[in-house]
């Protein structure tokens, strides 16, 4: 059974309307209480997640949290440590023919999976500039598993930055 007791002590009341404007103004003669049963908070807040950032904010990038890629004519390895990596850049060609590669896999060694296939349209091919194309997708590696890029030739660009947004169990990083 809980035990109630009365706080009668100018220090605290003080301190409290200190502290607490909101609770200040009641006027001399108001006690405070204290009470031995406990009483759980369950606090559902980001701040009980043990950060104060929003997600939006927890996502931005910072000098030290990206990591810069440019990859041409080259297989390029742009992240081999687990966890959610956002992805984002451009993928650009320049006079070339459409039979070369320009793509980003996934891969364990031993399985490939391409998620960007950049090569140029039959209709670019020795035309000059194509448009660049512009990339922005997020990414979970697990152990052994890894993003490549992949340029067959010097006219084709691979540009852009990592970042990584949460480990492998899921815990955000922040900037």
């Amino acid at each position: 059974m809980a035990q109630e007791f009365t706080i009668n002590s100018s220090t605290i009341e003080s301190k409290i309307n200190q502290l607490l404007p909101s609770q200040g103004g009641f006027g001399a003669g108001v006690d405070f209480t204290a009470s031995t049963m406990v009483i759980p908070i369950v606090d559902l807040t980001e701040s009980a997640e043990g950060s104060s950032l929003r997600e939006d904010l927890q996502t931005s990038f910072s000098l030290g949290s990206i990591t810069a890629f440019n990859i041409r004519s080259a297989t390029s390895t742009m992240i081999n440590n687990t966890g959610y990596w956002r992805v984002f850049g451009a993928i650009s060609t320049y006079r070339t023919t459409s039979t070369n590669t320009l793509n980003i896999n996934v891969t364990d060694g031993t399985t490939t999976k391409i998620i960007l296939d950049g090569r140029v349209a039959p209709a670019y091919t020795n035309v000059g500039v194509s448009p660049a194309i512009p990339f922005d997708f997020n990414v979970f590696l697990q152990a052994g598993e890894s993003l490549v890029g992949v340029s067959g030739s010097t006219d084709f660009a691979i540009i852009g930055n990592t970042r990584q947004i949460a480990t492998i169990d899921g815990t955000l990083v922040n900037p």
